[in-house]
């Protein structure tokens, strides 16, 4: 259940009815948000001389859920936004590392060239194998700085683990949390604490309850400033990297109040299939695509078969504008 209480209670008040509610507490400046289980079917006695509403909710999917906040909520990215009532779906994109400064350089100059306004690149890898190359590290975050300031694009990047989060909380724009960390409620709880925007990548074994509850946790520590990233999930098949689940994608839409993006790069794990499925996600009206791009893919440290080089992400982005177009949305 979700209730909303004055904002103007003596701290003394509302921590008593935390309390006595086992709720968790969202301070937000027109009121306080009260959060209980989802088990919870009645308003409690002791807040119903302060309640100003209240919502009774389906399951645990609660401050992400439709029921509770029936839009999608508006993310300011820069000089743009998306949710709330735009039609934009971004593009962010970048090489899956961070390898060198020229490497990022070059890719960031086609970026802009293009009008892209986010830079992607991992600095701090969770990678499969331990003999495989896992990012620069501070130095990577160093470099993307640099990017930034040179080009004036924002940054995305991904937080592998709790020994380096307050490090990639402070370079970073935008914070991913991947999909082999999504279940780590220490890097949850700390993206939640920072008020950055972050991105949560669907793990590849998650069902969409368990994804979205994900959410949840970012949303109770008070940044409303989150992104959900479908990525491909495991199936019976072998010959792609993942199975995209666009079907997935598609009740997120309909039940849950957070943008969605779409990361096709993952999810085909082979260049040739990514402007195809980079296409259909746009026809989806979705948010967002995230989206790998190397100069030199066949001498990339990290996902060298999945990325694109500079003509073909050109081509695959100039192909994307008239479907954007004919759904009513624009690439930003």
């Amino acid at each position: 259940m979700i209730v909303h209480l004055p904002a103007n209670l003596s701290q003394d008040i509302v921590n008593e009815l935390a309390k006595l509610t086992k709720a968790i507490v969202i301070k937000k400046p027109e009121y306080y948000v009260f959060v209980t289980s989802s088990s919870v079917k009645e308003l409690p006695q002791v807040l119903a001389p302060f309640a100003i509403n209240e919502w009774i909710m389906k399951s645990d999917m609660q401050l992400s859920s439709r029921d509770y906040f029936n839009g999608v909520r508006k993310i300011n990215i820069g000089d743009t936004y998306i949710g709330g009532d735009c039609k934009n779906t971004l593009m962010i994109a970048g090489p899956c590392s961070i390898e060198d400064e020229e490497q990022i350089d070059t890719i960031c100059q086609m970026l802009v060239k293009l009008g892209v306004k986010v830079l992607r690149a991992g600095c701090f890898k969770p990678r499969t194998s331990p003999y495989t190359f896992r990012g620069l590290g501070i130095d990577g975050l160093k470099l993307l700085d640099k990017m930034r300031k040179k080009y004036g694009v924002k940054i995305a990047t991904e937080v592998r683990d709790a020994t380096h989060v307050d490090a990639v909380i402070q370079y970073a724009d935008i914070v991913q949390i991947g999909a082999k960390s999504m279940y780590d409620h220490s890097l949850l709880t700390a993206c939640g604490q920072s008020d950055k925007i972050v991105i949560l990548k669907r793990g590849f074994g998650t069902t969409l309850q368990e994804f979205v509850n994900c959410a949840d946790f970012i949303l109770s520590q008070g940044n409303d400033n989150v992104i959900l990233c479908e990525r491909g999930i495991r199936t019976f098949e072998t010959y792609t990297r993942f199975t995209l689940d666009l079907c997935g994608v598609a009740w997120l839409k309909k039940h849950c109040n957070l943008p969605v993006i779409l990361d096709p790069s993952h999810a085909m794990g082979y260049d040739y299939g990514v402007p195809d499925l980079a296409r259909a996600c746009v026809a989806m009206g979705v948010d967002g695509l995230l989206i790998e791009s190397h100069p030199n893919p066949k001498c990339a440290l990290s996902d060298a078969a999945q990325q694109l080089n500079c003509n073909q992400f050109t081509d695959m982005y100039n192909s994307l504008l008239p479907i954007a177009n004919a759904v009513g949305r624009n690439i930003v």
